[in-house]
């Protein structure tokens, strides 16, 4: 193997423009897409791979940034494209104008010269002034595991030269934007701007011989053959399928072959000696009926085919080539290899069918926990006590097993079919998430990671809080109508009814909108920010700064939120700011250098105590810099912010004041709203009504506070579940009371929403929420369509009780004390007129 310079110096590989193969590994698909990180992963296994090195996706993102591009991209995309409105045409147009802006614009110098001195170095590594090359496209995008790139992008061969390297890594890049990629990203929901390209350049062996191999049978999916197929010349003729291949196929276990067929091959692509450019010619009659490869190869590629199998633990599709230039063995190489998908997945159904039922009355319940998200699942757990256990072991349709989760481990808990913690109660991090992606979960089991064991089959219960052994098919249904990994609860869909009640929806994902943008809501009432940090940013704020990165925490928040607030436009946005504890802080990159230890971080340095600090100001400015961002230069009025954890009226004049020193103000169409889940809200809402246009009640902190009670301690709800219930007296009282106050500030009316768990979960919190005069409630994606019936329900029932002279809004209380009165909930007076 060619060993690269580098091997020895650690790297911060995110940040490099140029990686050796031999410097990747398959975990590096977020950096150089797949058909690069397969490279080095078959590297680092033994395998003949060309040497070559990646241009890395941080170059190409850089190059579009820094050029200035990339927002012309962005308004190209705009006004050609309309999502499910646009002909072919509109497509092949912007396609054309995008390409033509990308290969154009000069690459910033030190890229160019990076690329440039890497292809310098691999012609001299192969003893050559200049070596052929083959150039070819790597698409990535990280947290979308299930997008598949193949085939979208450009692939050029026997390239020759500094400047021709150079301009086909700016095609490879511009080939992002092919009419097929761009229509691919529009029919998936993918946002372009999260769709970065690597490029490969890779030595160009001089193919005698080409082809692809299978190590499962392509047609008849019998796992102990292997499959090569081959041609004279370059590959690209066998996998274009412009010529019928030589087949051959081979033992897996012998090596012997079983069977090979000769086609008559009349065409080859081929090196033209003269121009060094791909030449298609006829081939010379005594070949056409030649096989391409002899038996000593064919032996060859079927060891690699095996080891290649092995290490991978998949059937694979390979390709190959046989360097006419070189003499056996050393002149067999593998080109690429990815996983075989059609048989793979078959087998997978037939291994679902075949697994066993259990019934319900003799299932083995392994544990038992508190329901968290609804759904009923089954698949192979993985029980993962760390990061890099979920990012070593998850695969689509596992069962995450864990201890807990934060925003971390929000990519692999996408890829779950169902997710089971040992801690945390109803309202932790876990479950949050776990509701709004729509996969099942259960959380506090207490010894889920202990009792649950890898790669063993149960199905998860989510409903019921219970995980059982096996298949249970009272459960899941019978396997043949559907094999599928889970079964969660359905999204309804209905007429949108006129509600008085705005009706909002809580997200933390961004890329969900697509999914979620048909239901019927009002606007976004609690978009968080924590997973754009962690998954978009990675970096702790203060790291960014201290290196000179703040520019990207500000864009990708601002790309994050825009990705929303295009979407929903003119419905508002309400984005509240970071709201991370200093645990949570820590994990990011760099944060153990900036955050402190605390025993209760929950009660600790958040929220707007964490923004006023001299320690953390600037970096909190890079948030309001990414808000400033997306109104003013995006033009996207409709986003508006709230502050989380606001405890007293001095840090609240910080915070408003220091919004205002950075460009926010509160006017008609930007609003700052404060989240109420400190009691002192409550207390002083008149008060703190001259600082926010509206509160947002974050019902499960106010519950914790205001009942004592850790929200995620998963002992307390197994004595008695009414240790955390929003729906105790004293909290209803305490959402009355600021109802109430908010209403009647001398400020002026200030409005009140809830982005808490509670209307989500309690059908009955919404109808006391609705008769106290709440202007909003924001509830989960799974839930907004009925929310929006039930509120409907409930506010023609009270306009009937008004109409008669009955008032029940001190009913829904609970108990026998009454509130002060200066009147009525009078919103219901406006909203008579309103409906």
């Amino acid at each position: 193997m060619l060993n690269s310079p580098y091997d020895s110096m650690p790297k911060d590989k995110s940040t490099e423009v140029i990686l050796w193969f031999e410097e990747l590994r398959k975990e590096d698909v977020p950096l150089v897409g797949g058909k690069n990180a397969n490279l080095g992963e078959m590297l680092k296994a033994g395998i003949p791979v060309p040497p070559g090195f990646a241009v890395t996706a941080y170059a190409y993102k850089r190059f579009i940034e820094e050029t200035g591009i990339k927002d012309e991209i962005q308004r190209i995309l705009r006004e050609r494209v309309k999502p499910g409105a646009s002909a072919p045409e509109d497509y092949i147009e912007a396609s054309k104008e995008i390409r033509a802006l990308i290969e154009k614009t000069p690459m910033p110098k030190d890229i160019e010269e990076s690329i440039r001195k890497a292809y310098r170095e691999l012609s001299q590594r192969l003893g050559k002034k200049e070596e052929f090359v083959a150039v070819r496209s790597s698409a990535t995008a990280e947290d979308l595991p299930d997008a598949s790139f193949a085939g979208q992008q450009e692939t050029y061969l026997n390239v020759k030269g500094g400047d021709d390297v150079v301009d086909k890594v700016r095609k490879c890049w511009s080939s992002l934007f092919t009419p097929r990629a761009i229509f691919y990203r529009e029919s998936k929901g993918f946002a372009h701007d999260r769709v970065l390209i690597s490029v490969a350049v890779q030595k160009m062996v001089n193919s005698r011989s080409a082809g692809v191999m299978f190590t499962i049978h392509p047609v008849t999916g019998e796992q102990n053959k292997i499959v090569i197929e081959g041609s004279w010349g370059l590959g690209e003729s066998v996998v274009s399928g412009k010529v019928t291949p030589d087949e051959w196929v081979v033992d897996k276990n012998t090596l012997q072959i079983l069977e090979r067929r000769v086609a008559e091959k009349a065409r080859e692509l081929v090196r033209d000696p003269q121009s060094g450019r791909n030449l298609e010619k006829e081939v010379e009659p005594e070949r056409r009926t030649s096989p391409c490869l002899n038996d000593e190869e064919v032996r060859r590629l079927s060891e690699l085919a095996v080891v290649i199998e092995k290490h991978y633990g998949r059937p694979m599709d390979i390709e190959w080539a046989i360097d006419r230039d070189l003499k056996f063995p050393e002149n067999v190489f593998i080109v690429q290899a990815r996983p075989e998908t059609v048989w793979s997945a078959k087998q997978a159904e037939a291994k679902q069918a075949e697994v066993k039922a259990v019934r319900l009355t003799e299932a083995k319940a392994v544990v038992k926990g508190l329901p968290a998200s609804p759904g009923v699942a089954y698949g192979t757990a993985k029980v993962c006590l760390t990061l890099e256990d979920a990012k070593k072991m998850m695969q689509k349709g596992d069962l995450l097993v864990t201890k807990m989760t934060d925003p971390d481990w929000v990519p692999y808990m996408r890829l779950a079919a169902a997710i089971v913690t040992d801690e945390g109660g109803t309202t932790a991090h876990a479950a949050i998430v776990s509701r709004e992606l729509g996969i099942p979960c259960i959380v506090g089991t207490r010894e889920a990671t202990k009792l649950m064991e890898t790669g063993k089959n149960y199905t998860v219960d989510s409903r019921a809080g219970v995980v059982y052994e096996g298949y249970i098919e009272e459960l899941l249904g019978k396997k043949e109508e559907k094999p599928a990994v889970a079964v969660s609860a359905p999204m309804e869909i209905f007429v949108k009814p006129i509600t008085a009640t705005k009706i909002y929806m809580n997200l933390g994902v961004p890329e969900k909108i697509y999914d979620y943008k048909d239901l019927p809501f009002d606007g976004i009432g609690l978009m968080r920010v924590e997973f754009i940090m962690a998954s978009y940013v990675g970096d702790h704020p203060l790291y960014l700064l201290e290196t000179g990165k703040s520019d990207v925490l500000i864009d990708k928040m601002a790309e994050g939120i825009a990705m929303v607030a295009r979407e929903i436009y003119p419905r508002p946005i309400v984005v509240r700011f970071s709201d991370f504890k200093t645990n949570e802080y820590r994990q990011l990159k760099g944060g153990e250098k900036y955050e402190p230890h605390e025993d209760n971080p929950m009660l600790g340095w958040r929220g707007v105590s964490r923004y006023i600090s001299p320690q953390y100001e600037k970096a909190f400015k890079l948030e309001v810099k990414a808000i400033r961002k997306v109104r003013d230069e995006m033009g996207l009025g409709n986003v508006w912010v709230m502050a989380p954890f606001v405890r007293t009226l001095w840090e609240a004049e910080k915070f408003v004041r220091l919004l205002r020193e950075e460009g926010l103000e509160s006017g008609r169409d930007f609003k700052i709203w404060a989240m109420a889940e400190v009691p002192s809200i409550i207390f002083l809402a008149e008060e703190f009504s001259r600082y926010f246009d509206g509160f947002s009640i974050g019902s499960n902190d106010l519950t914790q506070l205001t009942l004592g009670t850790d929200r995620d301690s998963a002992i307390l709800p197994k004595i008695d579940s009414r240790y955390f219930d929003e729906r105790d007296p004293a909290v209803k009282t305490a959402i009355a009371m600021l109802i109430e106050k908010a209403h009647n500030s001398p400020y002026g009316y200030r409005t009140v929403s809830i982005c808490g768990q509670a209307p989500s979960v309690y059908p009955e919190f919404t109808e006391f929420l609705v008769r106290q005069g709440i202007d909003s409630v924001s509830v989960n994606p799974d839930v907004v369509a009925r929310t929006r019936e039930l509120v409907s329900g409930i506010e023609r029932r009270i306009l009937i009780e008004k109409s008669i002279g009955i008032d029940r809004s001190d009913d829904e209380l609970g108990w026998p004390m009454r509130r002060p009165r200066r009147g009525l909930p009078n919103i219901w007076a406006r909203r008579v007129d309103e409906i």
